[in-house]
């Protein structure tokens, strides 16, 4: 016999119609479920079918809706941070009552208007709920989907220091596994953050290696810029060169110690700087 299934849709019949909304049920089941009387479409009778959404209500009772939420149980997707408390955050997901995000669930730090990647569940007690833990939700690539070199926007979900930054890579509406090496992380990122870039390889498994970098020869062009960018805000002289700390570069450009070394390098050869043992300085 059907049931009435929180987190899904499901399409249900008029059992009777009260002074405060419609309850709906399956045809051949006792059990119903209340669509408030602002819900139910003008001209409604019994025996009439709706498509609602079921979920609890404040008061933890069983709901429905003829709203369509942002995501379902056992779905993927970004939502919009409205508040942070002690015991977790409440996302916004379309609907009257705000999704709860479990502080167990969190990864990193969250703040109100900021945007996160979450997996919707059921738990325990038969609520709905939000995990930032999306690794095991995450799809492989198949053969074909994905080729080297082409672009990727995703979404940021875990960061390692010794691994890299992980990334789930959206397509067609499905997230896959993706990963920012460590050697190709040049600055700090968030939960949350969306990202763009290239592929760089397909492994075997199915994951990802991304870069946020263009191909070399235009990430001279474009490391170059921002050298003198960071020049012109130290008036004209940068007060480091080629010897500095490959933390010093990418602390003051996002950069890596090499990325620095070819610009400059370009820029000498256009004879746009000069470079000193300790400066790298603008001729025009």
């Amino acid at each position: 016999m059907e049931k009435i299934t929180v987190g899904q849709k499901q399409t249900l019949t008029v059992k009777r119609i009260a002074e405060f909304g419609a309850f709906l049920g399956f045809e051949q089941s006792t059990e119903v479920v209340l669509l408030p009387k602002k819900q139910v479409p003008e001209g409604t009778k019994d025996g009439d079918r709706i498509t609602v959404f079921i979920y609890r209500d404040s008061e933890d009772r069983l709901i429905a809706t003829v709203r369509e939420p942002l995501v379902m149980a056992g779905g993927l997707a970004y939502l919009q941070v409205k508040a942070v408390t002690k015991i977790g955050a409440f996302l916004d997901w379309g609907l009257d009552k705000d999704l709860f995000l479990p502080y167990k669930e969190m990864e990193g730090s969250l703040k109100a208007q900021d945007g996160i990647l979450v997996y919707v569940y059921t738990d325990k007690s038969g609520r709905l709920s939000a995990t930032m833990k999306v690794y095991d939700r995450l799809k492989a690539a198949q053969p074909g989907e994905f080729v080297k070199d082409e672009t990727f926007r995703g979404y940021v979900y875990r960061m390692n220091p010794d691994v890299g930054v992980f990334v789930a890579v959206e397509k067609d509406g499905a997230y896959y596994y993706g990963l920012i090496p460590k050697p190709q992380v040049f600055r700090t990122y968030r939960p949350g953050e969306a990202v763009e870039g290239r592929i760089i390889r397909v492994r075997a498994d199915g994951k990802l290696d991304l870069s946020v970098r263009e191909k070399a020869y235009r990430q001279i062009e474009a490391d170059a810029a921002a050298v003198l960018k960071k020049i012109d805000e130290y008036d004209g002289e940068l007060p480091f060169s080629d010897n500095a700390s490959p933390e010093i570069i990418r602390r003051e450009l996002n950069m890596s110690k090499n990325g620095f070394k070819k610009a400059i390098g370009h820029l000498y050869k256009e004879e746009i700087v000069e470079i000193g043992k300790n400066f790298v300085r603008r001729l025009k």
